[in-house]
């Protein structure tokens, strides 16, 4: 399945809201130090409530620590600077999804490090900045699992 990447994630209840998406869509989740944030955190816990123990999480001490233990296929950033849309991706099943932190976004060298077709965004309305974080990563990977067919799913 593929991967949620959050550089650097500040808000401990949007971590807890993303637990809780990829344990329910069977997403590996990777944190790249530092956090914004202890792991114990309380709103952290409350967000995730009891998925915690239904997701994969990783902590890397950097981006190119998590690049070097998981080799992804490719990395797809998501950015209000990004000019290609996020539907119109072939997502893979070894695919990083890559999401900056919630007050800046990623960083110029991260953007510039990655293949301009790697760059995502999502269309939002005129004069609007960005979603929320944990919004934001439901976007892309319910797209990324509806294009592998939901794979592991249960029927409704």
């Amino acid at each position: 399945m593929f991967h949620v990447v959050l550089f650097q994630p500040e808000i401990p209840p949007n971590t807890g809201n993303i637990i809780r998406l990829c344990a329910n869509c069977g997403a590996k989740l990777h944190l790249i130090r530092p956090l914004g944030f202890d792991m114990s955190h309380k709103q952290l816990r409350r967000a995730g409530l009891d998925y915690h123990e239904f997701a994969e999480v990783a902590l890397h001490d950097s981006l190119a620590a998590f690049a070097e233990a998981v080799r992804p296929a490719r990395i797809l950033a998501c950015s209000t600077r990004g000019r290609k849309n996020y539907s119109e991706v072939v997502y893979g099943a070894d695919d990083a999804l890559l999401f900056g932190p919630e007050t800046r976004g990623l960083p110029d060298a991260v953007l510039a490090s990655l293949p301009a077709e790697h760059l995502l965004r999502i269309p939002m309305r005129p004069g609007n900045r960005s979603l929320n974080l944990s919004n934001a990563v439901a976007v892309i990977a319910f797209e990324a699992w509806r294009q592998a067919g939901f794979a592991g799913s249960v029927e409704c």
